[in-house]
């Protein structure tokens, strides 16, 4: 019975499979017929159309421009990921990479990201400790963690100063000047849409009556149909995948409301979705999430941490988030990672 491998193919027609569990790579036997040299004549009518406008797309606008060569226009848009060389490292947590420097890394930053989540836990910083204050106003608390999720914390020695020199209570409807506030690696903030994003969210928690409300859900949900509802739901103007999953684990991780992740969201183009496919070496969207999951727990870390543990792999620099720069991984937690991706 024929087998096939993870690439869809018949093992011994894998070069890379094939390599992997040893099998004879079968010959390429291409045919004996001699080629034409003469061009295949277009049936009539369906001879490829020129775009006229401006871009030169195809029709309806779906081309995007390289950015590269000139006079190259409505083409895909090429990005090009820089990996380590392969040294013979192998991993079932992570069958996408074939270097143990990637593989380092990728542990490091799984390792940080879930030291983070801990810090939030127990002990949050700046603003976060406001917004995990139970004290406090529930739709004021819920709405400073909008902002520093929106705005996302830059890395310096007061990650929060941005956010409070432009804060504006929720109490009072006014929407805050963000035109020339600080914005993180992740922020959502686009100033052509910056207003409409605000007027949605504002519009999204007035549906519901109160932010509180919106968030909650039903209170038979579990936290991770509750994740998943709010994430869903909170699909506004300009707010991206990384600014809604971020707010939502904040959330959750300070105790504001019962959300869990319960998969990373994975799809479309940002670089949590590219990353997740480099480093599990596939592209179906199911079996993507169930080796993110497989990968969290066997690096002992929350599925939650693989969010910005894998935006930092893939970027190739740290955000902190709030821990400010120099914050480092707990050392127990990075070594159980590396130990799992056999390092």
């Amino acid at each position: 019975m024929p087998t096939f491998c993870r690439h869809n193919r018949l093992i011994q027609n894998c070069p890379i499979c094939a390599r992997e569990l040893s099998v004879e790579l079968r010959p390429v036997i291409s045919s004996s017929a001699p080629r034409s040299a003469q061009p295949r004549p277009s049936a009539p009518g369906r001879r490829r159309s020129q775009g006229t406008g401006a871009g030169g797309g195809s029709a309806g606008g779906r081309g995007r421009s390289t950015g590269g060569r000139g006079g190259s226009s409505g083409g895909l848009l090429v990005r090009r990921a820089t990996r380590g060389t392969d040294d013979g490292y192998r991993s079932p947590l992570a069958p996408g990479l074939r270097s143990s420097r990637e593989a380092e890394r990728l542990a490091d930053e799984l390792a940080f990201a879930a030291t983070r989540l801990q810090v939030l836990a127990e002990d949050p910083p700046g603003l976060y400790a406001e917004v995990a204050d139970p004290l406090g106003d529930l739709e004021e608390r819920t709405w400073l963690a909008f902002l520093i999720a929106y705005l996302c914390l830059i890395d310096a020695d007061d990650p929060f100063a941005g956010i409070e020199a432009v804060r504006t209570p929720w109490a009072s409807e006014s929407a805050p000047e963000l035109a020339g506030a600080p914005t993180g690696p992740r922020s959502a903030y686009d100033a052509a849409r910056a207003s409409r994003t605000l007027e949605a969210y504002r519009g999204w928690a007035g549906r519901s009556g109160s932010q509180s409300a919106a968030f909650t859900g039903e209170p038979a949900w579990t936290p991770e149909r509750r994740f998943a509802r709010a994430y869903e739901r909170l699909a506004l103007p300009a707010l991206h995948r990384d600014a809604r999953f971020d707010l939502l684990v904040t959330l959750g991780w300070l105790g504001v409301y019962e959300l869990e992740a319960g998969s990373l969201a994975l799809g479309g183009d940002n670089r949590v979705t590219v990353a997740a496919k480099r480093a599990l070496g596939i592209g179906d969207p199911h079996l993507l999430e169930r080796r993110a999951a497989e990968l969290a727990a066997g690096c002992g870390v929350p599925l939650a941490a693989l969010d910005l543990g894998l935006f930092n792999w893939e970027s190739g620099e740290r955000a902190s988030l709030g821990l400010g720069p120099g914050a480092e991984a707990s050392p127990d937690v990075q070594a159980a990672a590396r130990a799992a991706l056999g390092l």
